[in-house]
């Protein structure tokens, strides 16, 4: 069984090695954050960052049995914009974790899921899904930032304190 307490605890953590991440890619130019760079499903920077936090929106709005099919959105263009989503996401993981009680995360219930289906899933498995895609993500990113010659600094990995 998840506690939401322990969910919280790790997105927290996550979102802090995210927050990093695109404070280091602050430092790259507009032509670096969306240059193509091959070997990468998402092929840039600012692709694959937008994405990562993008998958976190879907995932918790299909938690919270909130996910409509036909939602559009604009994807952020800067790495301004791309932190300011961040944080929306991450503020809304975060009221879900405090206002869902443990018995709930971990109840098996149909959801709504693209493209228009429905599945059996278990709410903390999606919340702990969303956070492990950022680790695999913030890693390809890192070593897109290595071969544009902008290595990082290191410490982006999970905080232990």
């Amino acid at each position: 069984m998840y506690s939401a307490s322990a969910l919280a605890d790790l997105h927290e953590r996550a979102h802090r090695t995210l927050r990093g991440i695109i404070l280091h890619c602050g430092l790259l130019t507009e032509e670096e954050i969306r240059r193509e760079i091959p070997g990468f499903g998402y092929p840039s920077v600012l692709e694959q960052l937008d994405h990562v936090i993008g998958a976190e929106e879907y995932w918790v709005s299909v938690a919270r049995g909130r996910y409509k099919d036909e939602e559009e959105r604009t994807p952020p263009t800067t790495i301004e914009a791309l932190e300011e989503y961040r944080r929306k996401v991450a503020a809304v993981t975060a009221a879900y974790l405090g206002e869902t009680s443990d018995r709930d995360l971990n109840a098996p219930r149909e959801m709504w899921t693209w493209p228009g289906k429905t599945r059996t899933l278990v709410p903390a498995h999606l919340l702990l899904r969303t956070q492990t895609h950022i680790y695999a993500h913030t890693g390809q990113v890192l070593a897109m930032c290595r071969q544009i010659g902008k290595p990082s600094p290191g410490g982006l990995d999970f905080p232990l304190d």
